[in-house]
């Protein structure tokens, strides 16, 4: 078995939080998460939303590159492997005001349900070759995500 190169693990892993012995997948999330809920205390809204659209530009090139070298030692779609969480964690993100909690735990917990139980074409995504299906489920998931946030905010006012 080949010896994945230590910036790939790094980035590939969520910053080590795919090692995880429960719920990778669900730590790796909570790290973007919590990254985001940081600095929604940090800088203003606006700089807010550019930074987690970088996040999701920079984290999305850099996952599919990362699962495409993890996949060779690790096997397809390694569950350590949950940077694809984190990006679809930062695109349902997107929907929440700077520092609302409650808001963000919505985000956080439509992407999870929607990454889980994969409906509405989302599986589909996993056939993908390499690190493109690696990351495409979990940003269809992050739209879903969005989508239902922004509906839930816009009905509530």
């Amino acid at each position: 078995m080949k010896k994945p190169s230590l910036l790939s693990v790094i980035i590939g892993t969520g910053f080590g939080s795919g090692f995880s012995p429960f719920a990778p997948g669900t730590a790796g999330a909570l790290v973007a998460a919590l990254i985001w809920f940081g600095l929604s205390f940090l800088v203003s809204e606006v700089c807010l939303l550019w930074l987690t659209v970088a996040f999701i530009l920079a984290f999305t090139w850099a996952g599919v590159w990362a699962a495409n070298r993890l996949e060779k030692c690790w096997g397809e779609d390694p569950s350590r492997v949950v940077v694809d969480e984190m990006v679809g964690t930062w695109i349902a993100l997107l929907a929440v005001p700077s520092g609302h909690i409650g808001y963000a735990l919505g985000a956080f917990a439509l992407f999870r349900l929607f990454d889980i139980f994969k409906p509405l074409g989302i599986r589909r995504m996993e056939r993908l070759p390499g690190g493109i299906g690696v990351m495409m489920d979990d940003i269809l998931s992050g739209i879903y995500g969005f989508i239902v946030l922004i509906i839930i905010r816009w009905v509530l006012g």
